[in-house]
This record gives C-alpha cells, sequence and structure tokens, in this order.
C-alpha cells in the first residue's frame, strides 16, 4: 500500500515513543579511558594485550546513575538509551557469558543495574544498546573492521571461529538484559554491514549482515521476553525504528518500497564523537542543537542526542553545558515538541511547524522586523502567544494571508515559538 499519511505499522509498541520524541544516548565503555573516539581499538589496531590494561585499570568512581537521569530529565529528555555492549566487547553488566565484563573492573559494579534503577525512578524509558560486532569474543570471525585486519596472520587467527557459537552468545545476553533489569523500553541492535567485504588475497573477510547474527532468532528471544519493545532494523531485519546516523532528513522518513511514513529517530552527538573524546571540538551550538530538535519533530521523528561520559564516569563541562542549554529551552518550549508531529501546513521561509491537534507551533528561525504572513490559516485561528511566557500575539487576514504582528525584538530564547490555537 502505497499512502501518502500512512505510518507503517510496527511490531513493538511505538505509541509513547512517538510522544516523547526526545532521548539521550550513552555511549560508555573501556574507550572513555583512551578518550580518542569509541572506535579507537578499530582505528589503532590495538592489540588485546594493550587494550587490556584498560580492563585493568578501569574504575569510573565518580559514576552517579541518578546524576545522569537528573541531568537528562533537566534537558527534557523521556527515554535514554545506554551501550550495554559496544563493539569493543566490553559488557557494562554482570553477564554470565563472559569474563569480559565491569564487574571484573576495579569498579565491581553491575552499570547497567543502577542505570535501569535510577532512570526508571526518574520517570524516564529505559532503552539498551547492544553491539552486533564485537572485537574481543573468540568466535567473532575477522573482517574488514576488525582491529586484527591487517595483521599478517589474520587469516590463521581466523580459523576456528564459529559465528553459529557467537550468534547463541549474544541470543543469551539479549535474553540476560530483558530478563534481569526491569522493563526495558527500546533495544537499539548496531549494524549490518553485508558489503564490507575484503578483496584480493583478503577476500575471505566477509561483511556482516541478518543471516550471520541470526537476526530472526534473536529478535523473536527479544520478543519472547518483551513484546512490545521497540528495536531498531539495524540487524538488517525490518523492524520498528529507522535510524538516520549524523544527517538530518528534510522530510519523513519513508518505507524504501511503499512509500509509507515509518517510525524514524535521527541519532546525533553532541561533537563529532560518540564516546568521550578529549580533543575533539566541533561541538555544536546550543541554537544548532535545539534547530535539529525541531526540524526532526517537523518532519515526524525523534531526536536521540548523545553524551560520551568521561573515565571516572561524568558528564564532561561541554556536555554538561550543552544538555543544560537545551533543558532551558525546552522547560520553555517543551509542548511544541513533546506530543507533537510534522504539521500538513506550510511554514514561511526561516520558519518550521510542529502540531499537536488544534495546536499549532510556529518556530521562528530568523526573527522579522513587526510581521510575519502565514500561509493556508485565513479564518481558522482562535489565538495566538508567544510560548516562553504566554503573552499575546495580534493578528490579522490581510488578502487572504494571516499577518502576525510580532514585538521587534526577538524574545531572550535560542528559538521563538508562537502557540497558534485553531479554530
Amino acid at each position: 500500500m502505497n499512502s501518502e499519511h500512512q505510518v507503517r505499522k510496527t511490531p513493538g509498541d511505538t505509541a509513547w515513543f512517538v510522544r516523547d520524541r526526545l532521548g539521550m544516548f550513552i555511549h560508555f565503555g573501556l574507550y572513555a579511558m583512551p578518550a580518542r573516539h569509541e572506535w579507537v581499538k578499530n582505528r589503532e589496531k590495538t592489540p588485546e594485550e594493550k587494550y587490556a590494561t584498560y580492563f585493568k585499570y578501569f574504575n569510573p568512581d565518580l559514576f552517579d546513575a541518578r546524576q545522569w537521569a537528573q541531568d537528562a530529565k533537566n534537558a527534557g529528555m523521556k527515554y535514554v538509551v545506554l551501550t550495554a555492549k559496544h563493539h569493543e566487547g566490553f559488557c557494562n553488566w554482570d553477564s554470565q557469558f563472559t569474563d569480559y565484563k565491569i564487574t571484573n573492573t576495579p569498579f565491581g559494579r553491575d552499570l547497567v543495574k543502577e542505570y535501569a534503577e535510577a532512570f526508571r525512578e526518574a520517570g524516564l524509558r529505559v532503552g539498551l544498546y547492544y553491539s552486533l560486532i564485537d572485537w574481543h569474543h573468540p568466535d567473532f570471525p575477522i573482517d574488514t573492521l576488525h582491529p586484527r585486519r591487517d595483521d599478517p596472520d589474520a587469516l590463521a587467527q581466523n580459523q576456528g571461529r564459529d559465528m553459529r557459537k557467537y550468534a547463541q552468545y549474544m541470543r543469551d545476553q539479549v535474553t540476560e538484559l530483558l530478563t534481569n533489569y526491569g522493563e526495558i523500553d527500546i533495544l537499539w541492535f548496531d549494524f549490518s554491514y553485508a558489503k564490507y567485504n575484503g578483496t584480493g588475497d583478503k577476500a575471505w573477510m566477509k561483511g556482516k549482515s541478518k543471516d550471520d547474527w541470526e537476526a530472526e532468532k534473536l529478535i523473536a528471544t527479544a520478543r519472547s521476553i518483551r513484546p512490545g519493545i521497540i528495536i531498531d532494523n539495524r540487524t538488517d531485519l525490518e523492524q520498528d525504528l529507522w535510524t538516520p546516523e549524523q544527517w538530518q532528513p528534510l522530510e519523513w522518513v519513508r518505507h524504501e518500497e511503499t512509500g509509507e511514513r515509518v517510525v524514524w529517530e535521527a541519532c546525533q552527538t553532541f561533537s563529532g564523537s560518540w564516546g568521550y573524546h578529549r580533543e575533539e571540538m566541533t561541538w555544536k551550538s546550543p541554537e544548532m542543537l535545539v534547530r535539529m530538535l525541531v526540524n526532526t519533530v517537523s518532519c515526524g521523528g525523534n531526536l536521540l542526542l548523545n553524551v560520551g561520559p568521561t573515565a571516572r564516569g561524568e558528564f564532561d563541562a561541554r556536555a554538561k553545558s550543552a544538555l543544560a542549554a537545551l533543558g532551558e529551552w525546552m522547560h520553555l518550549h517543551a509542548r511544541s515538541i513533546c506530543g507533537c508531529t510534522q504539521s500538513e501546513f506550510t511554514a514561511p521561509q526561516d520558519c518550521r511547524y510542529t502540531q499537536n491537534g488544534k495546536r499549532l507551533y510556529l518556530h521562528i528561525y530568523a526573527w522579522p522586523f513587526k510581521t510575519l504572513f502565514l500561509e493556508g490559516l485565513a479564518d481558522q485561528i482562535d489565538y495566538c502567544q508567544l510560548l516562553n511566557d504566554g503573552s499575546e500575539i495580534f493578528w490579522k487576514d490581510k488578502d487572504g494571508k494571516v499577518a502576525l504582528e510580532l514585538p521587534i525584538r526577538q524574545p531572550n530564547v535560542l528559538v521563538p515559538v508562537i502557540e497558534i490555537f485553531l479554530k
């Protein structure tokens, strides 16, 4: 079925998700110690014995799950997704199926347990990220993304590795995560790469996709425990959630075959790295973050903004500053985001609409002088006000358009919003 406004049905319960609109991603693992990007093991082709040093000394002694939860809540976020395991293979929970876990480090505590309890207590939805890739597991085959890909004896190292055993390992760990930590609302898998094949004398290196992950069994395992859970599409098996990464769609994301609108979530970093990166300096401005959020919701999507805590277990000053600025704006403007979606009205130049029923929200990126004209709303407006302070905005019909009479000075907020009550 090809329908202009139909939203594709999902196996999981996405009703709450498309209301909440704003979430926090948290990338945390051993890579916080080198502080050079979460792919440092891949980029620097780090040997196991070197990477083991991080495991030996990992101790995020300043970690406070309740503080993380409070920072997320203060920023206006409604749900959170934490990396239970990233590509390095290190597990942030007390897994029965590996020794490569946080309870075997000097920290010695089950971080996933503390996280889930604290965020749930704060009224936030709890999600877990689980990497399909594992550069530590002895049965995970070496491929073009593996840190050992360029070792002279890579082929010899690869002998005897059994992807079927690794697929079972994933199912066992997902069972743990969905059984032992209360209600989990989102399971965020990452990622498939079937086309990343080796060439020449490395033609044996194969990219991986749904057959390698045994994705149907993996998804069935998850849904047998948590039937309504939201699962992304990165196992290469379509589920609930499309996840454009580090780019912003300009329109509602659609199914490539049916043309239906889909449930989607843009995942973005505050800077250029997901994990803590001490020297990374391309941090987005507060205004850019707000605009990214507005743009996303105006196209019917969610925004998942990432924080990479330091190796001491805290959000660093740059992250706290970004969260505080976002929270200040959301404090005044959350109702133009949460519960809203794309409007069928066309916004003026340098503006974006979001809508929740009879309430239309006009986000103004370039403050005009005195008057702003709106198309298609003649005889439809009942009342207008600035959302930041609830102050009245006058309007009049003029030649079939609505003319909003604005104050000369822009309100002192990153992106002003006018709340329009429709008849």
